[in-house]
């Protein structure tokens, strides 16, 4: 999506509650598929908002990609060799996560687990 038509949505959005990436939904997707790569994106938007989060068996970390993955009007999603599935919950029902949140410790947790 071009510039112009990302900023047309978000302020037609403006105001609208946010959804969040779903980290923890995102971990046990991964735990149960074991992709060998896993990234999120938001969706209509990839090009500016996705990045890699899981690679060689491991979560990517943080600052060796980049990942935005919170809005008022795109979806996020999560791609697991390939095959993308939505993967958010509303930020109503996350309240500590948001744009900047990146391999919260629950998540970590579910993968570790």
């Amino acid at each position: 999506m071009d510039s112009i038509s990302a900023f047309a949505m978000g302020e037609a959005s403006r105001g609208n509650e946010s959804k969040v990436f779903d980290w923890d939904k995102a971990a046990r997707l991964i735990k149960e598929r074991k992709p060998s790569i896993a990234s999120a994106g938001l969706e209509s938007d990839w090009e500016f908002t996705g990045g890699d989060i899981y690679k060689d068996g491991e979560p990517v970390k943080e600052g060796d990609t980049y990942v935005f993955l919170a809005s008022t009007w795109a979806t996020p999603e999560i791609s697991l060799d390939g095959d993308i599935v939505e993967c958010y919950k509303m930020q109503s029902k996350t309240p500590n996560w948001g744009a900047d949140t990146y391999w919260p410790e629950s998540a970590l947790n579910i993968l570790r687990g």
